[in-house]
């Protein structure tokens, strides 16, 4: 079975809000820092400690609240630039070759566009496009296609033995084909899988919302 692939390394998205389990962790780690900064004031108090520890102590505190911030920082940067162009969020259904065409050759250079090739009742292919649907909402700035093979103009080429097939563009150009996809799945299987799978070859972009969540949680957890 033919199967390659070219890597791309990219970076994207979910507006979902830290869930209460996490609120009350970083509470709690916070509370623990308040305790432990109030126990290194007072052993300073009661001469358990030098100020020459205490100051080493405040500085390396200072140190990592910079870090923090200097990370923060970096994360908002990225988000802006990943913030810039179109944004989608669902999956586009192609009706014609020439739309195929199009929408590879006229999209921006810096867009990834997955184009699911498909037919009704082919095992995989409505998994494929129900997990893609799920998948275009969590990362926006990539665009979800699907055709029908028979209305590719290449009938020969995407026979139903090959199906679903998975074509990953950037900048007008093909970096990955996926055929018979399905096969690298289990019997059923979901968004999240085929998540995990175009992530291990860097097809993705990283959901900038988490890690700018991520970040500001552990900010929390220091101050």
């Amino acid at each position: 079975m033919e199967f390659h692939y070219v890597a791309q390394s990219v970076l994207l998205g979910s507006n979902n809000p830290p869930s209460l389990a996490c609120t009350s962790g970083v509470k709690g780690r916070w509370s623990r820092q308040k305790k432990k900064s109030k126990s290194t004031l007072l052993r300073l108090r009661m001469g358990l400690m030098s100020i020459q520890e205490y100051e080493l102590i405040h500085k390396e505190k200072e140190d990592e609240n910079c870090l923090r911030k200097y990370r923060r920082q970096c994360m908002q940067d990225m988000h802006q630039k990943l913030s810039f162009g179109p944004r989608y969020g669902f999956v586009y259904e192609l009706e014609t070759g020439e739309q195929f065409l199009e929408t590879i050759e006229k999209e921006l250079k810096i867009t990834t566009i997955v184009v699911h090739i498909y037919e009704d009742g082919i095992k995989g292919c409505d998994a494929l496009n129900s997990s893609l649907t799920c998948l275009a909402a969590e990362y926006p700035i990539v665009k979800f296609c699907k055709i029908k093979a028979s209305n590719t103009g290449a009938g020969d080429r995407f026979s139903l033995d090959v199906l679903p097939t998975l074509l990953i563009y950037k900048g007008g150009e093909l970096i990955s084909n996926f055929i018979s996809v399905a096969e690298q799945f289990a019997e059923e299987f979901f968004a999240g899988d085929v998540e995990s799978f175009l992530n291990e070859y860097g097809l993705l972009p990283e959901r900038e919302v988490h890690a700018l969540e991520h970040t500001k949680i552990e900010e929390e957890d220091v101050e």
